[in-house]
């Protein structure tokens, strides 16, 4: 996509000043609502460990404990804490990210469908103190960047990780998402559920010598105990999920920023004519949306580990047997390629205009007549079904049956 490689646009929000002031604004999302419950010690939250802590705030925050993913690479605010013996766990639902440093603190980034990426951090409390959540500032300085696309978002890096966890190299800098080949993803990750792929950088050490770069293999579970996290893998798929939702989240807010922005110049209306690099932007959201150019998965497809795929169907919406939520994991990662988060209340909060937009180009990709760029690689069976899901599911979809506002 046009955003992979390089931003359409050299436009960057000014997050501080009218109209996004992005620090002065409540967060109204799901967790952010919920503050005050953690803070007074109305979740029923387990306090006899840290590993006991973290299960039963997953729980309460309804985030598969299966979406553990681990990082080694130090790329994250605790950096000093995390290192290959040591690594940062991560777990994910829709829309809502959590991290967790044996050792260190919680930290949660959640999508606020106004300010984009909300972050927030706070101690693991001992036996009755109070648990008090802090928005975070300082994740701005790597979450406001070029590989967020110059907006508050969400970040993957993939590094050629040191010994001691620092990077040697990076990958794809400023680009993220389902486009990346495989063979340049998870450098800094531990990754298991590969079904004997291993044509990628994760579960590696890299070593420079003499100007060249070498890998070591890092077994995942061999420097540290698994039977500190509460599960014992950082799955292949949970990998794919988390990069394809970082790739849309980050273009979705930024179309969020734009959109605002343009409204605010222009009296509080959307002009008509829409800039032409805001135009690319959308037309490459599209195709992101649609998997156009999805990197295709290893030849013997991917085994997927069966509580995660459970857990990531919980909250399914099915039409006619059918959810954008069903695996494929054979060539593709989605059986029927449209992105689940339209149905998260991420997107459904967007400018009214912008969520327009979206909603009536996808129904012309969609449309037999209409057919374009962003679908061609669709069936015309597949791209009915993602339409009939769509019409459904997704409030105000051109032709839909459901009541909108």
């Amino acid at each position: 996509g046009v955003l992979g490689s390089a931003l359409a646009s050299e436009w960057e929000p000014d997050l501080d000043s009218e109209p996004h002031r992005y620090f002065q604004r409540t967060a109204v999302d799901r967790f952010s609502r919920r503050i005050p419950e953690l803070a007074e010690g109305r979740l029923p939250l387990d306090r006899s460990s840290e590993r006991a802590f973290l299960k039963s705030l997953l729980a309460a925050l309804d985030i598969p404990e299966s979406s553990q993913l681990l990082v080694f690479s130090n790329t994250s605010l605790q950096l000093s804490l995390i290192n290959p013996g040591n690594p940062r766990a991560l777990y994910f639902s829709d829309d809502l990210y959590l991290g967790y440093v044996p050792g260190g603190k919680i930290e949660v980034a959640t999508i606020d469908a106004q300010l984009g990426a909300v972050f927030y951090i706070f101690d693991i409390p001992r036996s009755d103190s109070r648990v008090v959540v802090e928005r975070a500032r300082r994740c701005m300085n790597c979450h406001a960047n070029e590989d967020t696309l110059k907006v508050p978002g969400l970040s993957v890096k993939s590094v050629a990780p040191g010994p001691g966890g620092g990077s040697l190299d990076t990958f794809h800098p400023g680009q993220s998402g389902h486009t990346q080949p495989l063979a340049e993803r998870f450098g800094g990750w531990y990754v298991t559920g590969t079904g004997g792929f291993d044509g990628h950088w994760g579960n590696r050490m890299g070593r420079l010598y003499q100007g060249e770069l070498s890998a070591t293999p890092l077994e995942p579970g061999t420097r540290f105990s698994f039977e500190r996290y509460p599960v014992a893998t950082s799955d292949l798929l949970a990998h794919l999920l988390h990069e394809h939702q970082v790739g849309g989240v980050n273009r979705l807010i930024r179309a969020q920023y734009r959109f605002r922005e343009l409204r605010h110049r222009n009296g509080g209306s959307v002009p008509q004519a829409l800039p032409p690099d805001l135009e690319t932007e959308l037309a490459d959201l599209l195709s992101y949306l649609l998997f156009a150019q999805e990197a295709p998965l290893p030849a013997s497809g991917i085994p997927g580990n069966p509580a995660l795929r459970e857990g990531f169907a919980r909250n399914r919406k099915v039409v006619d047997g059918h959810s954008l939520k069903d695996l494929d994991l054979r060539t593709r990662l989605l059986r029927f390629r449209c992105s689940y988060l339209v149905h998260t209340p991420f997107f459904e909060g967007l400018d009214a205009d912008l969520r327009r937009r979206i909603l009536r180009d996808l129904d012309h990709a969609l449309s037999p007549e209409k057919r374009n760029a962003a679908s061609r690689h669709l069936s015309d069976e597949e791209a009915a079904v993602i339409r009939t899901i769509l019409r459904a599911t997704v409030p105000g979809f051109p032709n839909g049956n459901l009541k909108t506002d």
